[in-house]
């Protein structure tokens, strides 16, 4: 049997190998890209949903029409779309396929993720509930306060009794299995991050306080959501309030008796609840689920925090190779093709530092930003940028960053241990090349001069993007060793899930810009980590995102909401 680490590798290098080429997809025994549940109570959320998130107040009592509308933003659907394939897509062999669109993407469109509410309102009975994407309301799950539960199950470190809900992720993994087999555990950690960075952001826009949690006794939560952890498992809990959230992370729980997963589970009965998937063919996903159970945490001692300095992001650039002074490039109005289009990686970049325009954080209507989202495929139009407009999209994007977690202490910004790279091309004022973005500083550091967009399409396992028409192809970049020096197995899906976060802010940004971006996963990771350098460092290339003006697509689009 595959060991988990040559896993996370084909994983991460070897995706082609992650998918037998025998792999077949059996579309009419398709899962849903929803989980019904059957014969429970359910409360119908409001449907008159404001179509703008412009000026937005927060309520004085959260209430079931309140945090109905902001499920809806979250992950309901709210379009329906027609569309015409793309080349050589596996949906090709016909005239037009139909698509349910959400405000957040999905690889494939499987959406495995599925969200699960910890409330206590005022006109609902307090319990655990889950968000019935398909009709647009609540399942109840289990009646009751379950605030000294969940306090426990995270440790004491956050304050659950003040809080009027807690958000749960969780993904379900035979919704993308069945098409991606065991590259489907590296998009189900993605997919949950692009809906926690979604979920943070909308929560922002209508004046919910959150923070995130990725440490807590595993079993015990599922035994509260009454989930089988052999085909789903919660990978995130998300606190909502009114008022700002504090996380006790220096709490080592005192006084107070250590308490296990299975010590929890006891207190409550064993939920056995009816589920329609669809399929009725399961094919077997043991990989998914030894990497569940070995990144569980079973009792307290096991949360970690990332010590000072540990796992901080890198400078890409190191003082020995920079050469000659920073200088700035002002606008300009001429196009500037710049650098070396020769086709080579061998050289070492001169270390120059761009400092981009100052720029205000981009103001735009969320709910319009994610209505006009687009991932081109051949639709990409090489344009003119100019550097407002890059520096605004990187400054958004890594706004990211800001969220608050248990992964460290302090209440402030954290350290962050992602970083954007990029290769860049035709950009006023910018000579082309492969730079990494500073955030702290607002500038570019260039690594590597040179147009290397036939290297990158040379590196596309399949060729549905033409990079050659793309004026920046981003890199999210991190830890090589996918941060299991600090939290074990469990790093690799944190990891991803902040990725998956640093992406939906840039589709949003791209979006708000009027461009489109394409999360790709389909690229030589070597060939993307040669380019910038990143073998020393310890650091490699999680995401390809090329971003840029596009041509829309021919499809007829209705907004389902009322």
């Amino acid at each position: 049997m595959m060991s988990l680490d040559d896993f996370l590798r084909q994983l991460h290098v070897e995706t082609e190998e992650a998918r037998p080429a025998d792999w077949e997809v059996n579309w009419a025994d398709a899962p849903l890209p929803f989980k019904l549940y059957r014969g429970l109570p359910t409360v119908t959320l409001c449907s008159e949903v404001p179509l703008t998130l412009e000026g937005q107040k927060a309520p004085v009592k959260p209430d079931t029409r309140s945090v109905g509308h902001f499920l809806w933003y979250v992950f309901g659907l709210t379009q329906w779309c027609q569309a015409i394939p793309a080349l050589d897509s596996e949906e090709q062999k016909e005239a037009f396929f139909q698509l349910r669109r959400r405000f957040v993407p999905s690889g494939g469109a499987c959406y495995p993720s599925e969200l699960y509410l910890y409330l206590k309102l005022e006109d609902l009975p307090a319990g655990i509930y889950h968000y019935d994407v398909a009709h647009h309301r609540l399942v109840q799950l289990r009646e009751g306060l379950f605030d000294s539960y969940l306090d426990r199950a995270l440790g004491h470190r956050c304050p659950i009794s003040d809080c009027f809900g807690v958000a749960l992720v969780s993904t379900f993994y035979w919704k993308n299995f069945f098409k991606y087999s065991n590259f489907a555990y590296r998009l189900q950690g993605l997919d949950a991050g692009v809906l926690i960075g979604h979920l943070l952001k909308v929560a922002e826009q209508v004046g919910f306080s959150s923070a995130i949690l990725f440490q807590y006794l595993d079993r015990a939560v599922s035994h509260l959501l009454g989930i089988n952890e052999q085909e789903e498992s919660a990978y995130a809990l998300l606190p909502l309030s009114l008022e700002p959230i504090n996380l006790s992370l220096d709490n080592d729980g005192g006084e107070v008796r250590m308490e296990t997963a299975m010590e929890l589970c006891r207190e409550l009965p064993l939920l056995c609840h009816d589920h329609y998937m669809r399929s009725r063919h399961i094919k077997d996903y043991s990989m998914l689920t030894r990497m569940n159970e070995v990144s569980r945490q079973e009792s307290w001692p096991s949360f970690r925090l990332m010590k000072p300095g540990e796992g901080e992001q890198r400078q890409g650039i190191t003082a020995s190779q920079m050469s000659g002074e920073a200088f700035t490039l002002k606008e300009s109005n001429e196009w500037n093709n710049g650098g070396n289009h020769e086709l080579n990686i061998e050289g070492n970049g001169q270390g120059e530092i761009i400092a981009l325009p100052a720029v205000k954080r981009l103001s735009y209507d969320l709910a319009s930003a994610c209505c006009h989202r687009s991932s081109p495929d051949l639709d990409f139009v090489l344009s003119r940028i100019n550097q407002v407009q890059l520096a605004a999209l990187l400054q958004e994007a890594t706004a990211a960053f800001g969220f608050q977690s248990d992964l460290e202490r302090g209440q402030g910004r954290p350290s962050p241990r992602l970083s954007l790279y990029g290769c860049l091309y035709g950009i006023e004022g910018i000579p082309n090349g492969a730079y990494q973005y500073d955030e702290a500083a607002h500038s570019l550091k260039l690594i590597r001069p040179g147009d290397h967009r036939l290297w990158l399409q040379h590196g596309m396992s399949l060729h549905n993007v033409n990079l050659c028409q793309v004026p920046l192809c981003l890199h999210v970049v991190g830890d090589k060793n996918h941060l299991r020096t600090v939290w074990g197995y469990r790093g690799y899906r944190i990891q991803q899930m902040e990725a998956g976060m640093l992406v939906q802010h840039l589709l949003l940004a791209a979006s708000a810009i009027g461009w489109g971006g394409h999360p790709l996963l389909g690229y030589d990771v070597n060939l993307a980590d040669e380019i910038y350098g990143l073998a020393p460092q310890g650091e490699t290339c999680l995401i390809q995102v090329p971003i840029g003006p596009y041509r829309p697509r021919l499809r007829l689009t209705g907004g389902l909401h009322s």
